[in-house]
């Protein structure tokens, strides 16, 4: 295994070892990215939930953990407008993160494609200086090709943990519009 790994290090251009080293920054980025946000909304929708339900158990206002608390505590009077900027402004809390996903998602398939297509190339020139057989141009596309299953690799996870991360952001604003609205409706 070991040598398999030196022996591929060795027999790839230096563009797909930058690529996939790229990549593998962008993996651990975004899990890092994925697992940070992911707790937090977690957190804010215990919250959140907590809040509505004392809220429809017959509570006077929201609580002091809810989002909505500290624009409350801006106005004397409970107006929808006040709510409106709360769920905005939460909208934006809740979907940090959202666009590097997203922008992983999008990018990780080219710059993997970029990498085989530089190995390729890159096969193709030492196939011209030397007598090549289908093995030799076999053995070179088949080690350029790991730089596409790594972009898609990457990829998958960064659009599956974007997906559950807007979910959770939609579940999250949901709560805190049901707050309002409870509000409004007193």
């Amino acid at each position: 295994m070991l040598n398999s790994l030196i022996d591929f290090y060795l027999k790839s251009h230096p563009a797909t070892l930058f690529v996939l080293g790229l990549l593998s920054v962008y993996f651990i980025v975004l899990v890092w990215v994925f697992l940070y946000r992911y707790f937090s909304l977690k957190q804010w929708i215990a919250k959140e939930t907590s809040s509505l339900e004392s809220l429809l158990l017959g509570a006077p206002s929201v609580s002091e953990l809810s989002y909505l608390s500290h624009f409350i505590k801006t106005s004397s009077k409970v107006k929808r407008e006040l709510f409106d900027l709360g769920i905005f402004s939460a909208t934006k809390d809740a979907t940090k993160g959202l666009s590097f996903l997203s922008v992983v998602a999008s990018t990780a398939p080219f710059i993997g494609l970029f990498g085989t297509v530089v190995s390729i190339l890159d096969t193709f020139s030492h196939i011209g200086q030397a007598s090549g057989t289908m093995s030799v141009i076999a053995a070179g596309v088949s080690d350029a090709l790991i730089a596409t299953a790594s972009g898609i690799f990457v990829a998958i996870f960064a659009y599956t943990f974007h997906q559950i991360l807007k979910r959770q952001s939609f579940d999250l604003i949901g709560l805190i519009r049901m707050q309002s609205d409870a509000l409004l409706a007193r």
